[in-house]
């Protein structure tokens, strides 16, 4: 069915604001990239003026000074570990909670919900404190830390999901022979595809980016991509042309990952903008 010009007309505003907002939102990535390969010289001369000459060395030097290839690992095990466990601690706790309806699951999901409230830094020093008294303070301690601050909304996302699921398909399930583990993993969890793409989006942003916790947590040998960019920025002076290369960088794998995986993510997020 056309529009009539009437409409047409009434839409222009609005396809107006948005390439204003796009082109707002590009700004950064502009900055991004033509500083990446501009000289310090070059970057305080014009910001946004592009390059004169295409300084490709500051990627290799941004790339040596990174330590890129130990620290994107580093990152991608990190982040990795703690989506998986994530996804399945917090569904399956969700589970729990919206199939077994009482008050104490009712407790439970409020106690969640209210941790989401609790600011990082009010119990920052005291958990360092207690992962340095079990020797935790590494990579399975920093992913545990991380599935305690994030399966709080990820657990809300789940139960939220799963009230919409009824639970005649638990009993069906059960009456063909599965047991709760092959129920819960074959039957219920492949319906929670579009809340699980959520909270893996969200985290990934989250975990990839952070670097209060890790410093907090990690030494030199486990640093992720994030903690490294920091060795750009001194006390006196700042690299901003080796600085913007490492970001160039550090974003490249999320980019890449985004492009493999974009059917699925828009697929998921889809499904669950329908329900």
């Amino acid at each position: 069915m056309s529009m009539s010009k009437a409409e047409k007309r009434r839409l222009v505003p609005l396809e107006i604001a948005g390439i204003v907002l796009g082109i707002l939102w590009l700004i950064p990535f502009y900055l991004m990239l033509t500083n990446a390969f501009k000289t310090p010289d070059g970057i305080f001369e014009s910001v946004m003026a592009l390059p004169g000459t295409f300084v490709w060395q500051n990627f290799v030097t941004a790339f040596q000074e990174l330590d890129f290839l130990k620290s994107l690992f580093n990152s991608v095990m990190i982040t990795g570990v703690s989506i998986a466990v994530i996804i399945i601690f917090s569904s399956m706790a969700a589970y729990a909670l919206a199939r077994n309806p009482s008050r104490l699951s009712t407790t439970l999901l409020f106690v969640f919900v209210a941790a989401m409230l609790i600011p990082f830094q009010s119990v920052m020093i005291p958990l360092t404190s207690i992962f340095g008294q079990l020797n935790m303070m590494n990579g399975a301690g920093l992913i545990f830390m991380y599935l305690g601050f994030s399966s709080s909304l990820a657990i809300f996302l789940y139960h939220g999901a799963l009230k919409s699921i009824p639970k005649s398909m638990d009993e069906a399930a059960i009456i063909d022979g599965a047991n709760r583990f092959q129920m819960f993993w074959f039957v219920i969890f492949p319906l929670l595809k579009p809340i699980t793409v959520t909270v893996a989006i969200l985290n990934v942003i989250f975990i990839w980016n952070d670097y209060l916790l890790p410093s907090l947590v990690l030494g030199e040998a486990n640093a992720t991509i994030p903690l490294k960019m920091f060795y750009f920025f001194g006390q006196y002076t700042t690299q901003w042309h080796l600085a913007l290369a490492g970001l160039v960088l550090a974003v490249l794998p999320v980019i890449i990952f985004y492009f493999i995986a974009q059917k699925q993510i828009i697929e998921g997020v889809s499904e669950g903008a329908v329900k």
